[in-house]
């Protein structure tokens, strides 16, 4: 196990170490301590690493991320797994806004609240909250799935294209083109099998299920003025 203080090392050589191991892996498990809010931890990783991060990121943690598994013991700033591939992130408190942006794999999970914008533009990834999400989350969410299972504030799933939403709180309003979806037999299978991924013991049947109504998919000329 590779030990890695930041209160004595820069970001800069940590996620070095971490990149070589794309070359050679010669370290597949790191701890690092004294994190203290810094930026940037883990960024870019390509490797099949386990890096345990014992305090605060600040932000765009584990951004980039592909194939590691990283456990954040404490709150993230904005971005945490922004643009991720596969691999997963642990968040074990809360996290800032924007969480999971544009990120097209992998599993990003948040055990405390969520920020603003959490899963903006989310192209393949899945997240699940432990708490509740701010407003404009899952803007113009393209793929994948995000399950809340606290509460959701204003425009939520707006612009969506086909990212399905599960939330078990309430909704403070949906998005443009957003609206409440019957939740069949497949969606309550989904929805378990990503909450036993995340550790969660919340119940798929207290879930209600989001998605695009897609009707802004295409140029309605009658609509014109509104453009």
């Amino acid at each position: 196990m590779k030990a890695i203080d930041l209160s004595v090392s820069a970001v800069r050589e940590l996620n070095q170490g971490l990149h070589d191991q794309a070359k050679q892996l010669t370290e597949a498990e790191w701890v690092v301590t004294h994190s203290n809010g810094a930026h940037n931890i883990a960024v870019g990783v390509d490797q099949a690493l386990f890096i345990d991060i014992q305090g605060h990121a600040g932000y765009y943690c584990a951004g980039m991320n592909k194939k590691a598994h990283i456990t954040v013991h404490g709150n993230v700033g904005t971005g945490v797994a922004e643009n991720m591939m596969s691999g997963s992130v642990r968040v074990k408190g809360s996290a800032s806004q924007a969480a999971g942006a544009t990120a097209h794999g992998g599993l990003l999970v948040i055990e405390g609240d969520a920020g603003a914008r959490c899963g903006i533009s989310m192209k393949g990834i899945d997240i699940v909250v432990g708490g509740s999400i701010g407003h404009m989350s899952c803007f113009m969410g393209q793929a994948g799935r995000l399950v809340v299972c606290g509460d959701a504030g204003d425009a939520l799933g707006d612009s969506l294209y086909e990212t399905r939403i599960y939330v078990q709180g309430s909704v403070q309003s949906l998005g443009s083109d957003c609206i409440e979806k019957e939740m069949r037999d497949e969606h309550l299978s989904e929805l378990k099998e990503l909450l036993d991924q995340a550790g969660f013991a919340a119940d798929p049947k207290a879930f209600k299920r989001y998605g695009s109504a897609r009707q802004l998919y295409n140029f309605k000329v009658d609509n014109a003025s509104a453009y």
